[in-house]
């Protein structure tokens, strides 16, 4: 599978700059909160999209986050033909349900985003035709939702994820969701990625995870991989140099996209 990303993303990248795709902004109600919610929406400029990528930003991030790291990302979109949809996932919500009611956004992403999206924009509606990943906290929420969700999508990644939290138990703001981690263990284990991978029913998720090799969650990002591995769940992880920064990202964006590209094509994952 690596080799054949690496092919597909030496094809295109003569091409890229030949087209451009649409970006849209649209408020989606959450009724679960109370409020509006923006997303936006890149559909490509020449080509129907039938699939749906939804792609998290990280902590302290917004809707707009991903279009001002990875602007390319439009021409991703032309070029392999998919709809991209990144939602304000909050500052700090770590795509949790919380006990705070502005803060229910895996509600917001499985049960009010999705209908809209696949009604305004004609896309399928099959979760073969879903796809989740994002970077940092929008990587854990990509998975922490894929987990819970098998339901809803096929295919999950994560870029530079913080897919084990509890080493981090006084960073970004989790403990004003959690509590104290030394108080509420319990609590902490059932919200992260790395304690929820019993869930991953058999054939039912294609994973790709990567991270950069000097990336403070380097090391949890490892421990997933090989806890992976021991418990036979097939996924793709890929190390390459980079930091947790922009720079990483712009990169990283290129290797998840060709990645879902494959998983849409394939023909098997509509069964």
């Amino acid at each position: 599978m690596k080799k054949q990303i690496f092919l597909l993303l030496a094809v295109i990248a003569g091409i890229l700059q030949l087209h451009a795709a649409t970006v849209d902004t649209i408020t989606v109600r959450s009724t679960r909160m109370g409020k509006d919610v923006r997303a936006v929406v890149i559909s490509p400029e020449h080509k129907k999209a039938t699939s749906t990528l939804y792609l998290l930003h990280g902590h302290s991030g917004n809707y707009a986050s991903w279009l001002k790291t990875a602007p390319h990302i439009k021409h991703l979109v032309d070029m392999y033909g998919y709809l991209v949809v990144c939602p304000d996932g909050g500052f700090n919500s770590w795509y949790w349900d919380t006990k705070d009611d502005d803060y229910q956004y895996e509600t917001f992403i499985t049960k009010e985003l999705i209908p809209v999206v696949e009604q305004q924009y004609e896309v399928g509606s099959n979760r073969a035709n879903r796809a989740i990943t994002g970077l940092s906290m929008g990587g854990h929420g990509a998975l922490y939702l894929a987990f819970r969700h098998q339901d809803l999508f096929a295919f999950a990644g994560s870029t530079s994820g913080g897919v084990d939290i509890r080493p981090f138990p006084n960073n970004w703001g989790m403990k004003e969701h959690l509590g104290e981690y030394h108080e509420n263990a319990e609590v902490w284990d059932t919200h992260t990625v790395m304690e929820l991978t019993h869930l991953v029913k058999p054939q039912s998720l294609r994973l790709f995870i990567d991270c950069g090799t000097e990336d403070f969650f380097f090391e949890v990002n490892n421990k997933l991989h090989e806890k992976l591995t021991y418990l036979n769940v097939p996924h793709h992880y890929l190390t390459m140099p980079g930091k947790h920064n922009h720079e990483y990202w712009a990169r990283s964006i290129d290797f998840q996209m060709a990645f879902f590209a494959q998983c849409f094509q394939d023909k098997s994952a509509k069964k």
